[in-house]
Formats: structure tokens, C-alpha cells, sequence
């Protein structure tokens, strides 16, 4: 029994010579294109490929087809190997990470600013999205330094907080086509609601900082949204909009999306960490984020 799946790859500019080099490189994996594509806008270029296997693949097989393919590929480009069934879904369900995922900045970091504490903030935070450390215990270190700052610092970062490229232009794609699109992030409700709002999501969550008189008491309230909380939450929202977990796509950049990465239909790594580009089903080192509608066939 064959198996269908398509060979998404993208970089900047691509040229004539590094696709026919793209073909050969799927040939040399196993892969038979039956069909191919091209689009791109000139920030960036993507060559679609749909493929049969000579047999049915396992999860197992995929992974290793994904390595085959990027030790024959080209330095420059990535290649996401997508089931044809997610990317042909009726409905699909888009979650994403925040901090370096939809926005471009790290706001403890620059919460911390404020405080005078931002190189000290950003050493640990960098440790804790390599996986060195804890999240919730790092977090709620992070935050510690906030307290006595008065709250208007939120309005302060929520002003220098900035979309990632292209962010704005994939969830109006997702949305438009009728899927869902999510959010989750250890970082700070204050600071994620007007993003959320403005960009229509469905779901969002994320940490909420006390605030007590005007001030930052340097706590959170609640549970820490960690690793398990945002899988947790993947798997919730999707079985709300009724889309089975084979039809999600999970976008993030730290050990903190490792989870949700591995549970979702395909995991993207967004220049993400060594350690979660090993670990995604797919790979995005350019930062226009709307790339990923491709990957997802939208």
C-alpha cells in the first residue's frame, strides 16, 4: 500500500539550478513526485512536491525520511515532509507558541529592562528554552525580579512588543480558509490579550502576573503554563473544535513547545533552539513566520 505525503521546501530566492537539485534530492530519498508547485512572494520562495512512497510509513519511517532528505539537501533550504491528509484536512488547528514565535521579543526581558535586570533575565531565560533548566521554577525566578515595579511598565512593553514578520498574515490565512487558530505561552496575559484580540484568535492563554496596588509583586497567580500545560491545551482546543490531533500544526522555539511539538500532527521549530530543531517534524530558519501556511497546505 503506497503512502502520500508532500515535500515542502523553502528559502530565499530559490533558483532554477536548486530546485531541479530538490528533485533530484527527493528521487535520491524514494520519493515519486506526481505533481509539483512553486510560489513565493520575494521575500522568500517555496517548491511543493506531492509524492508517493513505495509503502505505507510509520511515524518512525517519516523521521527518518525527514533526515534522509536534509543530509541530501541544499544548505540553504528546508524540507518539511507533510502527510497528505493533513495538508488536505477540511479543518485544521494552528497553535503557536508567543515569546520568539509570534512576536519577535522575549517580554520577561523586557519586563526585566525596567528592573535593571535585563542581562540577568536573559541569561536564564536562554537556559530554560534550552532545557537546562525548569520553566516554572525559572519563571517564577524571572518574574521575582519584577516586583515593586509599577504596573503602567506593562503598558510600557506591551508598546514595544512587535508582531513577527509575516505573523499577522498567517493567522489571516488560517482563518480565512475556516481553520482555528490558537496561542499559548509562558509569558504574561497583560501583555497577550490586545495581541489575541486583535488578531481574532479562537484560544489563548498564558501566564497572569500579580499585580497589588499598582504594583508588580513579582508572583504569578495560578499554574504555571510550562510544557505539559501547553500540550494539555492543544489537545483540549482541538477536541473542542472537533479536529483530531493528526490535523493540528504546533509552531514554537524553546523546550517549553517540545511537548505540544511532539503531540501535534507536525511540529514546526521556529528559529528554535539545537535542541528543538532535532526534535520538530519540520524546520524554519527564515523569519517570515506565514511560511508555515505552506507547510500546512493553506
Amino acid at each position: 500500500m503506497s503512502s502520500n505525503v508532500t515535500a515542502v521546501s523553502y528559502g530565499v530566492n530559490l533558483s532554477l539550478p536548486e530546485v531541479q537539485l530538490l528533485r533530484r534530492s527527493l528521487a535520491g530519498a524514494g520519493l515519486t513526485i506526481d505533481a509539483e508547485s512553486t510560489a513565493g512572494d520575494g521575500r522568500y520562495s517555496v517548491f511543493s512536491a506531492d509524492c508517493t512512497l513505495p509503502e505505507a510509513t510509520t511515524a518512525a519511517g517519516l523521521a527518518k525520511l525527514r533526515r534522509t532528505i536534509a543530509e541530501k539537501g541544499i544548505d540553504r533550504v528546508d524540507t518539511a515532509i507533510v502527510p497528505a491528509a493533513l495538508r488536505q484536512a477540511a479543518r485544521k488547528f494552528l497553535i503557536m507558541d508567543v515569546d520568539s514565535t509570534l512576536i519577535q521579543q522575549e517580554v520577561i526581558e523586557l519586563l526585566a529592562a525596567y528592573a535593571g535586570k535585563r542581562e540577568e533575565v536573559t541569561a536564564v531565560t536562554e537556559a530554560a528554552m534550552r532545557g537546562e533548566l525548569d520553566f516554572a521554577q525559572s519563571l517564577h525566578a524571572r518574574v521575582a525580579v519584577l516586583a515593586g515595579l509599577p504596573a503602567d511598565v506593562v503598558d510600557s512593553v506591551r508598546a514595544e512588543v512587535t508582531l513577527s514578520d509575516g505573523a499577522a498574515e498567517l493567522v489571516a490565512a488560517f482563518k480565512a480558509a475556516g481553520h482555528a487558530v490558537a496561542v499559548v505561552s509562558g509569558g504574561f496575559n497583560q501583555i497577550l490579550r490586545p495581541i489575541a484580540e486583535d488578531l481574532g484568535l479562537d484560544y489563548w492563554i498564558a501566564n497572569e502576573l500579580e499585580i497589588v496596588d499598582g504594583a508588580l509583586t513579582g508572583k504569578v497567580l495560578g499554574d504555571v503554563v510550562d510544557r505539559a500545560a501547553k500540550e494539555k491545551y492543544l489537545r483540549e482546543w482541538a477536541a473542542a473544535e472537533g479536529i483530531p490531533m493528526e490535523h493540528t500544526i504546533a509552531v514554537g522555539d524553546g523546550a517549553n513547545d517540545l511537548d505540544m511539538l511532539g503531540a501535534a500532527g507536525i511540529g514546526v521549530a521556529f528559529n528554535a533552539k539545537p535542541a528543538v530543531r532535532e526534535a520538530a517534524d519540520a524546520v524554519l530558519n527564515m523569519p517570515y513566520l506565514d511560511a508555515v501556511r505552506y507547510i500546512a497546505g493553506v
